[in-house]
């Protein structure tokens, strides 16, 4: 999980799941579900099966390509380790991703809306226990004007966000096996906590650094 071409074995995973289910699979798949569960978005066989490989290779280079290019790349010496572990955890969800739309399309029945939610909490509370071990950098974190600026605001920021990135996720979790109703404002409202309250404590940390 911490090797930095991790990404391409799990891209020849995907390609050879490709490779096995394309002639069981119907003319026409889908390959998005909306909240409820029902497909709201479909594509040919071949696309549904090319992208998630293509998606893979792609982000694997980016990855290796990032911290070449970073201005603060100096920092990735210090948490390059975590730095892989949070990508490959990355491309491992969207293998996972793809193979449920594999079977899908193969006729199982996948409860697509309770999986992805599972799968995006359980996600959640593998990089939130990573987050604090992130250094200051311009592309792998919380990234705000004001984390940017300071150091110091970078930690706390970071420390806050990846404690509601592990109680989120574990909400998220949850909340897939409860009644929709109640998953869905669970779903959104965990969103939106885990995403805004790091950006306002980044700014008003700032705005205290400044005042001193």
């Amino acid at each position: 999980m911490r090797s930095r071409w991790f990404g391409l074995v799990i891209a020849a995973l995907a390609v050879a799941m490709s490779i096995w289910a394309y002639p069981q699979l119907p003319p026409t798949m889908a390959t998005h579900w909306s909240l409820n569960g029902t497909p709201d978005g479909f594509s040919s066989r071949l696309w549904a099966l090319a992208i998630v490989p293509i998606v893979l290779v792609a982000m694997t280079v980016l990855f290796n390509v990032l911290p070449k290019v970073d201005p603060r790349r100096e920092n990735y010496a210090k948490f390059v380790s975590t730095y892989w572990l949070i990508a490959n955890a990355v491309i491992v969800f969207l293998l996972v991703a793809h193979a449920m739309v594999i079977a899908a399309g193969l006729g199982f029945s996948v409860k697509i809306d309770r999986l992805m939610p599972l799968g995006v909490g359980l996600l959640f509370v593998f990089l939130g226990n990573y987050l604090t071990r992130v250094e200051p950098n311009w592309f792998i974190g919380i990234r705000t004007p004001w984390t940017l600026s300071s150091d110091t605001v970078w930690r706390r920021t970071h420390r806050t966000g990846g404690a509601l990135m592990v109680l989120g996720g574990l909400i998220l979790a949850i909340s897939a096996f409860l009644p929709r109703p109640a998953f869905l404002v669970l779903f959104v409202t965990t969103i939106v906590i885990v995403a805004v309250i790091p950006i306002v404590q980044s700014y008003i940390l700032w705005k205290r650094e400044q005042s001193k």
